[in-house]
């Protein structure tokens, strides 16, 4: 296995949506130097406002200085081409679609373009570790690092083991979680992991509740937020999550597992099949409309 370097400057991050370009704004506010890469030049332009945008807010609120803001966004270079942007990688982070076959196949192609010495971490929220890294020649240098959305605020990051990943490297990745001022948590690679293993069956069963009627949108989110402290309802966290990756993870989860507890919510199934995926496509279990604030229940579960 090649040495690993005990200094980590450059990180490419792959994506540049939701959680890539969270996961860009906080190495590079870090001072890390960062290659954001997509394939659409349009998506990376889109990145750079929003990742200014939630810097402005963090100038607003007196949380950094407007030179902090300005030296964060000088360490973002943007790239299309895959090649370039992991050719001087010492971590790449993979942080793509939850789709197996995308990732393996992304994964493929980083393995053949970065460095020895590179880490490759990837971002998934479910696929398995070993699978990925049974892909590239350096297994023992594969690792899941699973932020959580929205990545400048939220501290947790998931640190993933595959089979074959090297102690050393989960201990530099678990550092450098630490220096970008997250709290690593330690995860074996087992299907959904912790974080999912966890949460995605009480959003099913959430979304089961509702289906059976036994109780509506707003009883069922109320009660786990004040009954159990949760921040945000089940039902309006799978909106946030998006459905449809409620629905790839719950999938990922009955596979793997093999116990019926995992099988996802008929009605799960049913929205994502009618396109209705969440914030992402105006209407899930709310309803949300551009600029306002007010949480709205889905008219198809107000009667």
């Amino acid at each position: 296995m090649p040495i690993i370097s005990t200094h980590m400057k450059n990180i490419t991050v792959i994506g540049s949506g939701t959680m890539g370009n969270g996961i860009a704004h906080v190495f590079a506010q870090n001072n890390y130097q960062v290659n954001l890469i997509d394939v659409n030049e349009a998506q990376l332009k889109k990145a750079i406002e929003t990742i200014g945008k939630n810097l402005d807010r963090m100038v607003s609120k007196g949380s950094i200085s407007e030179e902090l803001k300005a030296a964060t966004l000088a360490n973002i270079t943007t790239y299309t081409n895959l090649k370039e942007a992991c050719t001087q990688a010492d971590l790449i982070v993979e942080a793509a679609s939850e789709n197996k076959n995308i990732k393996l196949e992304i994964f493929k192609q980083i393995d053949e373009f970065a460095p020895a010495h590179c880490i490759l971490a990837s971002n998934t929220s479910s696929i398995s570790i070993t699978q990925i890294a049974a892909v590239t020649k350096r297994p023992e240098q594969v690792i899941g690092m699973h932020f959580m959305n929205p990545v400048p605020l939220m501290k947790l990051v998931e640190i993933i083991n595959g089979y074959k990943t090297s102690k050393e490297v989960s201990e530099k990745i678990s550092n450098l979680s630490k220096a970008i001022g997250k709290v690593p948590a330690i995860a074996n690679d087992y299907a959904g992991f912790i974080a999912n293993r966890i949460l995605m069956p009480m959003i099913n069963e959430a979304i089961i509740c509702l289906q059976s009627g036994v109780g509506n949108v707003e009883s069922i989110d109320t009660v786990m937020k004040l009954g159990m402290a949760h921040p945000m309802g089940p039902l309006q966290l799978a909106d946030f999550i998006g459905l449809d990756v409620c629905l790839a993870i719950m999938n990922v989860l009955n596979d793997g597992l093999g116990d019926t507890k995992y099988a996802p919510s008929p009605l799960l199934v049913n929205m994502v099949t009618a396109g209705i995926l969440g914030v992402k496509s105006g209407e899930g279990f709310y309803v949300y409309t551009p600029g306002s604030k007010e949480l709205v229940v889905s008219p198809r579960f107000n009667s």
